[in-house]
């Protein structure tokens, strides 16, 4: 008897090992141990990750993260999936680095397949996404191209919805900021463009995402600090990241009863390409994120989590909602 029941607690063991490879394919292949049926230690996320100063950089927009000192993390080495979002297919902008990179990481590894959108200069940090995405076992497709074109946006979420073989995930990530010390230095030009990146895009993405979109599916846009307590220097980034989070809002109210939600998240100082192509003086990005109670900026792989439960279907009943992750500042 004492035999039979060894043998069945070890066949139960095999068929657990299996059970776990099937639900999260390529999370073998992550340098960091599983960890997930063991005691986890506490971790202080005062010292998880740099805290300034920083080094003063720049780089031209718009930026790529494999260039900046430090890189950022994006969850390579540390997310580890759990098929909870298996057989979704998903649509990213900005994919290619900061927090949209780390989204797609996550979504890969939780069993999705992926599209990412980012413009053209930005490649070299997509193809690690791409190859990362693979990596996971799952479908990655690639659309660079330029938000800022109504006809584009239609483009993009035709490609993703023919080549992924549908759509349930919408991401609208992709963001531009720049910095200006007063109103009078921000021309038409560049006004336009802030606008047409964080809120036209959008628009025309969804408009266009929305008759593929069945009940279950979600949209998750991209708010920021910016929109609860705008920074004097950031005048015109703060505006659209407050209409985001009315759009969100609104939204929902409106898909609701369709069976579509949509949420938003509202990251405080993040260290992205983002910051130091321009959407930071070289002052602050010696100092970033030092002001938050936690004393540094946060990572983009602190917020993967977050996309993921709000694509998740165990978030049914959250929709119209703004996660916040700002270390301990900012509002929600």
């Amino acid at each position: 008897m004492e035999k039979e029941i060894t043998r069945r607690n070890a066949l139960g063991k095999i068929a657990t090992t299996f059970a776990v490879a099937a639900v999260a394919p390529g999370a073998f292949a992550q340098t960091k141990k599983d960890t997930r049926n063991t005691v986890s230690d506490l971790t202080d996320p005062r010292t998880k990750y740099p805290k300034p100063p920083f080094k003063k950089q720049f780089q031209p927009f718009p930026g790529l993260a494999g260039k900046m000192t430090p890189i950022p993390d994006h969850g390579e080495e540390s997310y580890i999936g759990s098929g909870r979002l298996k057989g979704r297919k998903a649509l990213i902008t900005g994919g290619d680095s900061g927090i949209g990179r780390a989204a797609a990481i996550a979504y890969a590894r939780e069993g999705a397949d992926v599209a990412i959108n980012y413009l053209p200069e930005e490649e070299p940090d997509a193809v690690q996404v791409i190859e990362l995405i693979k990596k996971a076992g799952r479908k990655a497709i690639a659309i660079p191209g330029d938000l800022r074109d109504e006809k584009f946006c239609n483009i993009l979420v035709s490609q993703a919805v023919q080549q992924l073989g549908g759509l349930d995930i919408l991401v609208n990530n992709a963001g531009h900021q720049k910095t200006h010390a007063s109103i009078l230095d921000i021309s038409t030009e560049e006004f336009e463009r802030t606008m047409k990146t964080n809120i036209y895009a959008p628009f025309w993405i969804i408009k266009a995402a929305l008759p593929h979109l069945k009940p279950g599916s979600c949209i998750i846009g991209l708010s920021s600090v910016q929109a609860y307590d705008p920074s004097a220097e950031l005048y015109d980034y703060a505006q659209t990241k407050a209409a985001t989070t009315s759009y969100v809002k609104s939204l929902a109210k409106q898909l609701g009863p369709k069976g579509i939600r949509v949420n938003g998240v509202a990251p405080g100082p993040v260290w992205t390409a983002l910051e130091i192509s321009g959407g930071q003086t070289q002052e602050n990005i010696e100092k970033f994120g030092g002001d938050t109670p936690l004393g540094r900026p946060g990572q983009p792989a602190e917020l993967a989590s977050i996309f993921v439960q709000l694509a998740d279907n165990d978030a049914s009943f959250a929709s119209g909602q703004i996660y916040g992750s700002a270390g301990g500042s900012g509002q929600p």
